[in-house]
């Protein structure tokens, strides 16, 4: 009986170390309002190691920072746009899922609307082209075949 206490206790104590060791991160939030916010702030930042993971999902080291230094600004009151400013001033543009709108990212956000109304205009022209070719009036040797068409038709 105590060698099975013995091999519980050292179990419970592997999986402790084990989920500490894991990178489980505890944060303690006296206002739920400001843990949504860290968890909104840090699921919208790319981390700048991982391929497209967001900071709140990812084990890199450079994430783990990242996570903190939000959660330390987020204790210091600062807002949102300060926290996420600090961050690009740190890091760079790319930590953003949603890259501001700037005269470098104009064409980033204006190219599929260009696209889509460039695609809106294709298939306008090529509506008017099929009414146009289905409205052109018949020259006299099409008409003279057409009827001698019909005419045969009608009198066999």
């Amino acid at each position: 009986m105590a060698l099975m206490r013995t091999m519980a206790a050292l179990l419970l104590l592997f999986i402790a170390f084990g989920a500490a060791a894991g990178g489980i991160e505890l944060r303690e939030f006296d206002d739920p309002v400001m843990e949504k916010r860290y968890r909104d702030l840090t699921a919208s930042m790319r981390c700048p190691l991982c391929e497209n993971q967001a900071i709140d999902d990812s084990d890199a080291p450079i994430s783990a920072d990242m996570r903190e230094r939000v959660y330390q600004l987020l204790q210091d009151g600062q807002s949102d746009i300060e926290i996420i400013n600090h961050m690009v001033q740190r890091f760079g543009e790319y930590i953003l899922y949603n890259p501001r709108l700037e005269s470098r990212t104009y064409l980033l956000w204006g190219l599929p609307i260009g696209l889509v109304l460039l695609g809106a205009m294709v298939v306008v022209l090529m509506i008017r082209a099929r009414r146009n070719a289905s409205a052109k009036a018949l020259s006299p040797e099409e008409r003279q075949r057409i009827e001698a068409l019909t005419n045969r038709k009608r009198s066999s």
